[in-house]
């Protein structure tokens, strides 16, 4: 609808509208607004946020303002409302006008949003919707993965492929409906198809899909299916051999697959869900759901693999309630298709290359992911509600700043990978990418920043990265021909979080992870530092270890465990060689010649190796088949209400020594596994709050950030929270980034923000 102005100009009431209001709704509830309070003008879209010009009562403007932030739709975020007076031709009527662009600037962009109650209602009433596995309205469906430019216009999107039919354009143009004006609106005459190939046929009828795949999941079949971000396999989470033939498959011998609970009443069947993890789970974005499994476990081993917690998460599609529905099932697992590490498969001819063979089926739909979104994972722990992976129903919502990062690219590290770019005050995080260590995973990253890059209209002039020189992403750094400013890990780690918080003064910085590049060319991963968004200073870390075979030891932890030992009995440790049985006797005499003659032994004063040795010693992981699988298995492995921790001393250099020597007493003792796994984890807290309350002690600094994919341990995080209650200390760890490395991207670029050249400290042990 087109509004009709005069010649004439008058007095107009401009407000511009910055923050996430396109694709959410947002134009249709300031159409109603309007016309509601009998004003004229016309709201649009501008690559920048969305314009509203009002004439009428100054009373009608002024409540129509007010009514914006507490009225918007639900997915929408307003972070300002700029009004002017302009002058404009008169207007006969309020209406939604064509979308502008003007310069350079940005607005945000809608993450994918689940389908709403209203739309799973219309699968079973509105005649063109009956059963329609696509349809959505302004409120819910797809947004970033099918948007390719701004404004977000059905022109912009993969929706562009299918013309709207007359029923649906009537819909989108009239304002008492609630798919006006809604981009990816679809319905069975027009939009997107399903299509089943099993090898032998190919079904494009869509009762007739379900039957099919109802009687190849009963079979025990694996089912590979296309969703919003890409594709995921699927099976009956009862069926062992079909649990067995998707491991064989993913190629994942023991990590542990997600679920797809029918709803929340089922979710409870199988999980003990907090009030933070029900929301969490019945969401907008729909994310996993890190959570306590219920006792007795009724789920089959093979899923999680003896973690004493599942990921659970909701339907989040219309075709996700289609399947539940028709199979009669109210679980299955549901987990990403990717095979051997490599990135999430969104394409339909990949999809049928990879899997037909093996033989799977294979369930495509014709509509284009521009942008690859994997699942996102929360999880609920002692200081809140936290993000573990980033990527649908979050991506690409920006973290505001207190400083300018316009221009900034930061290519994070290795593992868990993700990057961030610059806009104005806004950092612009990418999906999650995966470990970038293979071709596969850097050509994702580089299609990834290069679609960002355009949706965004971002023009790099600085770029920050890992000091580790070997990383891809610090590669991808060097090839673009600009500034490049190397970030220390750890330093990245913290100030990360100080960004998502708003902090802009010292804090004490705590990071604990598996491995980042120090300053001293050795392997970091215990930093107790003094921090700011430009500097830092390492005050404790935790005593270097030389580790035999180096990288290899995050896949055998033994070799941690046998290096930790050989250190504690300076050699002498043959009293507890039976804690190595079942380690092939010619690889320990190698480890050994190793440490002896220096060979191939790296120093790493790592978190993550710790917690490595720790596991293997008490026989909880000694190989590992997936990234932290030791010290996870270790965490889920503690006896709970165990207070006790061993001796240990706070120096610059925390050595582990005694703690080891009385782990080995413990077991020679024959003391529980979980009571040593307690004692060991408390010891850890304790030693890092004698650190936080110390340097507080010292400098008056009275705020403490906790980071690193250490920190994703709940025990940990519980045990230090209590350990630091009344004691002064503002506790801060990652919430809406990961405390992993998939968060590290936004520390590079502030610190890069900030300084041009890295400026750190480090105090010699004393």
């Amino acid at each position: 609808m087109k509004n009709k102005p005069s010649q004439e100009s008058v007095k107009t009431t401009r407000l511009h509208i910055s923050g996430l209001v396109q694709g959410v709704g947002f134009r249709p509830f300031v159409y109603r607004l309007a016309t509601g309070l009998k004003l004229n003008g016309k709201v649009y879209n501008q690559n920048n946020g969305v314009v509203i010009l009002l004439q009428g009562e100054k009373l009608a403007v002024e409540k129509l303002q007010d009514c914006i932030k507490p009225g918007a739709p639900k997915t929408a975020e307003i972070v300002n409302i700029d009004r002017q007076v302009v002058y404009e031709p008169i207007y006969s009527e309020f209406s939604i006008d064509t979308s502008q662009t003007i310069d350079n600037s940005i607005t945000r962009v809608s993450p994918d949003i689940a389908v709403c109650e209203s739309c799973l209602d219309d699968m079973k009433r509105q005649p063109r919707r009956l059963d329609y596995p696509f349809t959505n309205c302004t409120h819910c469906g797809p947004r970033f993965s099918i948007i390719e430019n701004i404004p977000y216009d059905r022109p912009f999107t993969s929706m562009k492929d299918f013309k709207m039919c007359p029923g649906c354009e009537k819909e989108y143009s009239d304002i008492s409906d609630r798919r006006f004006h809604a981009q990816p609106i679809a319905c069975n005459n027009c939009g997107p198809t399903y299509s089943y190939y099993s090898g032998k046929e190919t079904i494009t009828a869509y009762k007739e899909i379900l039957d099919t795949i109802k009687t190849d999941l009963e079979s025990g079949k694996v089912i590979a299916i296309k969703g919003i971000g890409g594709f995921h396999l699927a099976c009956d989470a009862f069926n062992h051999e079909a649990i067995l033939d998707l491991r064989k498959i993913k190629k994942r011998d023991k990590k542990p697959f997600a679920l797809m609970a029918k709803d929340i009443g089922t979710a409870r069947k199988y999980a003990v869900l907090s009030e933070k993890e029900t929301e969490a789970l019945t969401s907008w974005q729909r994310p996993i759901v890190l959570a306590e499994q219920k006792m007795p476990h009724v789920l089959s081993e093979e899923i999680a693999n003896g973690l004493n917690t599942i990921g659970l998460f909701l339907p989040y599609m219309p075709f996700h309630y289609k399947l539940f529905e028709h199979t009669g099932k109210e679980i299955f697992i549901m987990t990403s298709a990717n095979l051997s590490d490599c990135p999430i498969i969104t394409e339909n001819t990949i999809a049928l290359k990879s899997f037909l063979p093996l033989p799977m089926p294979v369930l495509l739909h014709n509509r284009k992911i521009v942008n690859r979104v994997d699942d996102s994972i929360v999880q609920d722990d002692a200081l809140g509600l936290r993000i573990i992976r980033r990527s649908r129903g979050y991506t690409p919502r920006p973290v505001t700043l207190n400083i300018d990062v316009e221009g900034i690219l930061a290519t994070g590290a290795e593992l868990t990978g993700a990057f961030c770019i610059g806009r104005h005050n806004q950092a612009i995080m990418s999906p999650y990418i995966g470990d970038i260590k293979n071709s596969e995973t850097m050509e994702f990253f580089e299609q990834a920043y290069g679609r960002m890059k355009k949706l965004f209209r971002f023009t790099p002039k600085v770029v920050a990265c890992d000091m580790h020189p070997d990383y891809l992403s610090t590669a991808f750094a060097n090839t673009l021909g600009i500034t490049v400013v190397p970030v220390q890990h750890h330093h990245a780690h913290i100030a990360s979080c100080m960004a998502e918080y708003g902090i802009d003064e010292p804090v004490i910085g705590v990071a604990y992870d598996g491995t980042g590049f120090g300053t001293d060319g050795k392997t970091w991963g215990s930093e107790i530092m003094i921090a700011t968004q430009n500097s830092f200073e390492r005050i404790y870390h935790f005593e270097y270890v030389p580790i035999p075979g180096g990288d290899k030891a995050t896949e055998e932890p033994w070799r941690s465990a046998f290096s930790y030992l050989h250190k504690a009995y300076n050699g002498n440790y043959q009293a507890t060689l039976k804690i190595f049985e079942n380690i092939n006797p010619d690889h320990l005499k190698m480890a050994e010649t190793a440490l002896t003659n220096k060979i191939n032994t790296p120093e790493s004063c790592s978190a993550g190796r710790l917690f490595d040795a720790v596991s293997a010693l008490l026989g909880v992981c000694k190989f590992s088949t997936y990234h932290a699988e030791a010290p996870l298995n270790l965490e889920h492995s503690v006896t709970e209400n165990i207070d006790d921790c061993y001796d240990i001393e706070l120096k610059p250099e925390i050595s582990w020594n005694i703690v080891i020597r009385q782990i080995v007493a413990d077991l020679n003792n024959k003391t529980a596994t979980g009571i040593i796994a307690a004692k060991f984890h408390n010891t850890v807290a304790e030693i890092t709050t004698r650190a936080i309350l110390q340097l507080h002690f010292e400098t008056g600094i009275s705020k403490a950030i906790l980071s690193g994919g250490t920190f994703q341990n709940r025990y940990l995080i519980k045990k230090t929270v209590g350990l630091l209650k009344n004691k002064s200390i503002l506790l801060y760890l990652p919430s809406q980034l990961p405390p992993n490395d998939g968060g590290i991207a936004l520390g590079q670029m502030v610190i890069a923000a900030k300084q041009q050249k890295i400026c750190f400290k480090i105090r010699t042990p004393t």
